[in-house]
């Protein structure tokens, strides 16, 4: 049986499967194995995780170990409690009206991100008015109908991984400052640092950054110091905005200190470096990586709620789901009637009943006629059961986003 058991009650004889560690960005290392000895326990203790993960069938147990399936239960618990919390602005345009336009945005911030990253290796001041011209942009795009963006957030490629996560951040923290109510500057400033966050990523070496493989301590250490050039750069660009630098430069801090590149903790963190914690670690464990299978919407905000309080903001943990919604854009639904659909809207009164685009059938096993349906239409008897794994069903709900 798996269990998680808190690190301090780790011993030999135990058989980890999980480190539960992918809060901690580039991280490589082997997640899975049988314990030996005290050193590599005492490795595991001081890597800044509260707890992990153990199969009592291949190893001993603990009396301090909980059952997955009780951990899962109080996530899904906590999830529809974030659900509750008072509902954000309603959007302005249809999915439909939206989607065009949100396209050209997308494509152009992408391009944008690759354009300032140049311009920094060759020495050149980065273009900060485009930068503003295409926030504003995205800000709109967000206020009209934030679910556009957010249907092309989950259509990612692995080998474009660090610009559309760029974006995608930036996308996620408009979200986010909009349900939290951010004055227009604020939030202009906000969506500019997620942008550039990574910006620091050019001045780390090719090998480490590009590395398939597992890192070493001393090439973590490397890439752990974009976050530092990224505030360098931020800061000698002119006009720039301190909130943006602030943004930039804390989205690796953690609220018990461990994070990077300054080990700030708690209230030291910014309220937008918190959030753009919160955000960053969602979007890195939902995408595909060369060394990482993303987890699906659902599963990405169940581990924000597991890491709440020893890494991330409990309290913006919360609103950041609320304002995503229990059942994220991109989520693969079952519903009772045995269909499976894509969430592509959704619904900020209801957070059960988004809008889905159906295309199989479980039943009896099959690809049927593409329908978009709105669970909250009146009339219509379908529900959710759950959020389902794509790979369960072989969906690439790319396909079906857009």
């Amino acid at each position: 049986m798996i269990k998680r058991i808190p690190v301090t009650a780790l011993r030999v004889g135990m058989y980890i499967t999980d480190l539960n560690n992918d809060w901690i960005p580039h991280n490589t290392r082997n997640r899975r194995g049988f314990l030996r000895n005290d050193a590599t326990i005492a490795k595991i203790q001081q890597m800044g995780v509260a707890y992990v993960y153990i199969d009592t069938e291949r190893g001993l147990d603990s009396q301090d170990a909980e059952p997955v399936s009780d951990v899962d239960r109080r996530n899904q618990s906590q999830l529809e409690q974030a659900a509750a919390l008072k509902p954000t602005q309603p959007r302005q345009l249809s999915l439909a009206e939206e989607i065009v336009v949100a396209q050209q945005i997308h494509g152009e911030a992408q391009g944008l991100v690759s354009s300032a990253m140049q311009d920094v290796k060759l020495g050149r001041a980065i273009d900060l008015s485009s930068i503003n011209v295409l926030a504003e942009s995205l800000q709109q795009s967000v206020l009209r109908n934030a679910n556009a963006l957010s249907c092309l957030g989950r259509i990612r490629e692995k080998d474009n991984y660090l610009m559309e996560h760029s974006v995608n951040l930036s996308v996620l923290m408009s979200l986010f400052g909009k349900a939290m109510g951010f004055p227009h500057e604020v939030l202009h400033q906000t969506i500019v640092g997620a942008l550039l966050h990574d910006i620091g990523k050019i001045l780390t070496p090719a090998a480490v950054l590009n590395k398939p493989g597992k890192l070493s301590a001393a090439e973590f250490e490397i890439m752990k110091q974009h976050a530092r050039h990224s505030r360098d750069i931020l800061m000698a660009t002119d006009g720039i905005g301190e909130l943006t630098v602030m943004t930039a430069a804390q989205h690796h801090e953690r609220m018990d200190g461990s994070g990077y590149p300054f080990g700030l903790a708690g209230e030291e963190i910014s309220v937008y470096g918190r959030m753009v914690a919160i955000a960053d670690v969602y979007d890195a464990i939902t995408a595909d990586r060369v060394y990482h299978k993303g987890l699906t919407p659902t599963q990405g905000l169940k581990k924000l709620l597991e890491w709440s309080g020893d890494h991330l903001d409990a309290s913006l943990v919360h609103r950041f789901i609320r304002c995503l919604g229990i059942y994220p854009v991109g989520s693969l639904v079952l519903l009772e009637s045995g269909r499976l659909g894509v969430v592509i809207e959704t619904n900020d009164s209801d957070q059960r009943l988004p809008v889905v685009r159906v295309m199989y059938h479980t039943r009896f096993n099959a690809a049927i006629p593409l329908e978009i349906i709105d669970l909250a239409r009146p009339g219509n008897q379908d529900r959710i059961v759950q959020a389902v794994d794509p790979e369960t069903y072989r969906i690439d709900i790319r396909k079906f986003l857009t």
